[in-house]
């Protein structure tokens, strides 16, 4: 075993989720993680609390997607409902073994899947605003991650693992001070009415005035690093250009441009994977308008791997998520989506707040 595998069960118990004694947690991933769902799993049970799994196949997703009627998409289990009303905190983990598994399958037929999770993923981001429960999630390397990097395996879990900093002989000391620092930027950001993001074929405009921004230090993600925020939902207007591709569902669509007015994209186009972009913004009304602007600030994740738990939080970039905004930063879109996209920022960019550069080049100004 790892020592690092059971250093980040630790972590992610005593730190991501402060678990307490006598929470009813949920751990959650595919087979392929099970060497970190033990440790997390052992750890939870040492602090107290009623853990319970839920090993997930991705091989039965693909049949569901593949075979489901409409009115099967639509259905909500009731013990699905139960577990979003009840459980305390849930660990995810992801670990695929074939990161293109879905390739296969109607674009439409995975909007139509994400449209009937839509009340119990909006279920949960309700609870996790009102402080009602709290959750992490994170990856379990694997060959296909791996390979997805353009990385051997050892040289993957080293990414991985240094993103996070287990590297170090106090992780937790680091993120504490991620928090001190991005707690810093927003206090200022909080008071911060309009952005305009401008980089190589991007110029957009949107207003934060009154949104709450967030700190992301290791508590909901891990590895983290990013401060965010959801814009008004008919602000949004301007061009976007997303440098590196973007991953959703299985399916990774290249060269993305979106053009927005009043907040919501007008016109979309992609190199590769077009039909599946189109499909998803199709999804439903808030498919098309922003659930959130972030900035990226770790800069121990220096390079695109294909996987936008890294991806999204690489120093010197920022990305904007179209779907569903996140309730606890003051976001009212409603979405069956939530896609994350990444544009480069570390050359020839700026963002300027009011009128006044805050961060040029990759780096924050003030």
């Amino acid at each position: 075993m790892d020592p690092r595998v059971r250093k980040l069960a630790k972590l992610l118990v005593h730190y991501s989720l402060k678990l307490k004694k006598d929470q009813l947690v949920r751990i959650s991933g595919a087979p392929a993680a099970l060497p970190l769902i033990e440790r997390v799993f052992e750890e939870a049970v040492n602090v107290g609390a009623h853990p319970f799994t839920d090993i997930q196949p991705p091989s039965l997703q693909e049949i569901f997607l593949k075979n489901a009627t409409k009115s099967q998409f639509s259905y909500v289990s009731p013990i699905t409902r139960t577990m979003a009303n009840k459980i305390d905190a849930f660990v995810h983990v992801w670990a695929d073994t074939n990161t293109r598994i879905f390739s296969g399958v109607d674009p439409k037929r995975q909007a139509l899947a994400q449209q009937g999770r839509r009340p119990i993923m909006e279920k949960i981001f309700k609870r996790v605003g009102n402080r009602e429960l709290t959750w992490v999630g994170t990856l379990f390397p694997t060959q296909a991650h791996a390979q997805d990097a353009e990385m051997s395996l050892a040289d993957y879990e080293e990414f991985v693992y240094r993103a996070g900093h287990l590297h170090a002989a106090d992780p937790v000391k680091h993120w504490k001070k991620v928090e001190k620092e991005q707690m810093r930027l927003k206090k200022i950001l909080d008071r911060v009415s309009d952005l305009h993001i401008q980089a190589p074929d991007t110029d957009l405009k949107l207003r934060v005035k009154g949104r709450n921004w967030v700190s992301c230090h290791g508590t909901e993600n891990f590895p983290d690093g990013e401060i965010f925020t959801s814009p008004h939902e008919d602000s949004v207007n301007g061009v976007i250009r997303y440098t590196y591709p973007a991953n959703y569902g299985g399916r990774e669509v290249e060269d993305v441009r979106l053009e927005f007015k009043k907040g919501k994209v007008v016109a979309e186009s992609a190199a590769r994977n077009e039909a599946y972009l189109r499909a998803m913004l199709d999804m439903d009304p808030g498919a098309r308008r922003v659930g959130e602007v972030a900035i990226g600030t770790n800069y121990e994740i220096k390079r695109f791997t294909r996987n936008t738990l890294f991806d999204e939080k690489i120093g010197g970039t920022c990305h904007l998520a179209v779907g569903a905004s996140i309730p606890e930063a003051g976001g009212k879109n409603k979405s069956g989506l939530h896609w994350d996209m990444v544009c480069d920022l570390k050359k020839d960019s700026e963002i300027t707040a009011d009128g006044k550069v805050i961060y040029r080049n990759g780096k924050f100004t003030i």
